[in-house]
């Protein structure tokens, strides 16, 4: 049993999601072989290649792949799993971000098999299970296809560490180049904080913030406690903050050391983003507010008081 794990990386720096997911492939259970595929990837094949585990790393160093363009990287994903009559790889991994999101629905409806979305934990090497109803209830899957697609939460591994493993490097000569799509170009949001979904701690707004201009509370916190600021949909909706901070169901998952949910009432589709955090603060004038019902501290008083006293504190 092999499995191939899609490695997320920008090119410069393998993404810390890379480390989630080959944990999840370990609990599966095999061989590893993790792919990068981009352009100018020399540092990224440096740090998978130092990942304990992994047993191969295979380089598909291409101008085709240098945005990874899902209509690319999909058929390159297919055309190594269909080697050896189909049978080289028992199970494809790729973290449940934007990419993985984006590629391996391609490549399951290329091999004919079904997809596993955003599994939390490992069963069995056939069986996993995964959130559904906004993480309400927990399926349990078992899936029969010759190759198991299947997108990893982050969220639910513990990473593996970043250095301790020597795996063999390989080069991949297929180039798969569509045709159908090209890079334009991307904007992308700049900070001093922490990313959002890698932070350690991450302090949240939501529609008791009352508008935009009142984040400055919860900006000045983080920056203090070295948090990333995050907010709820509500909050993104009304034009308070720009989508790339929402945290939830449609947002970001989060699962930090210590989530701080400021003047957030607890939607269900919040909770899905970031109940796993390992201790949830929540700050609400309205005792009756859902967040109090996952919070393991809560503070029912006026956010507006409450934040800059414990500014003061920190």
């Amino acid at each position: 049993m092999t499995i191939l794990v899609i490695a997320e990386h920008d090119n410069k720096v393998l993404a810390g999601a890379t480390l989630n997911t080959v944990a999840a492939a370990i609990k599966i259970g095999g061989d590893i072989h993790v792919l990068i595929a981009g352009q100018g990837v020399a540092a990224v094949i440096e740090a998978a290649a130092k990942i304990p585990g992994v047993a191969k790393v295979l380089v598909a160093d291409n101008a085709a792949y240098a945005h990874q363009l899902p209509e690319n990287i999909a058929p390159l994903v297919a055309a190594l799993c269909s080697e050896a009559g189909g049978k080289s790889y028992s199970h494809i991994l790729a973290a449940a971000t934007s990419n993985g999101k984006n590629i391996l629905p391609r490549v399951a409806a290329q091999l004919d098999v079904d997809q596993i979305s955003e599994i939390i934990s490992v069963v069995s090497a056939d069986t996993f299970t995964r959130p559904i109803y906004a993480g309400n209830a927990i399926a349990t899957v078992q899936s029969t296809a010759p190759v198991k697609v299947i997108t990893v939460r982050a969220t639910g591994f513990d990473p593996v560490a970043a250095e301790g493993g020597s795996a063999a490097v390989e080069a991949v000569a297929a180039v798969h180049d569509a045709g159908s799509s090209s890079f334009v170009g991307e904007a992308l949001a700049k900070s001093d904080r922490p990313e959002l979904t890698a932070a350690k701690i991450v302090v949240s707004g939501g529609r008791g913030m009352q508008n935009g201009d009142n984040f400055k509370y919860l900006y000045t916190l983080a920056d203090k406690m070295g948090a990333a600021v995050g907010a709820s949909r509500a909050a993104v909706d009304a034009g308070f903050v720009a989508n790339d901070m929402q945290v939830g169901q449609t947002g970001k998952i989060v699962a930090p050391q210590l989530y701080i949910a400021v003047g957030i009432s607890g939607a269900i589709q919040h909770l899905a983003g970031m109940k796993d955090s390992k201790v949830i603060v929540a700050i609400n004038k309205d005792e009756e507010a859902p967040i109090f019902q996952v919070a393991d501290y809560g503070l029912v008083a006026d956010l507006f008081e409450a934040v800059p006293e414990l500014e003061l504190a920190v």
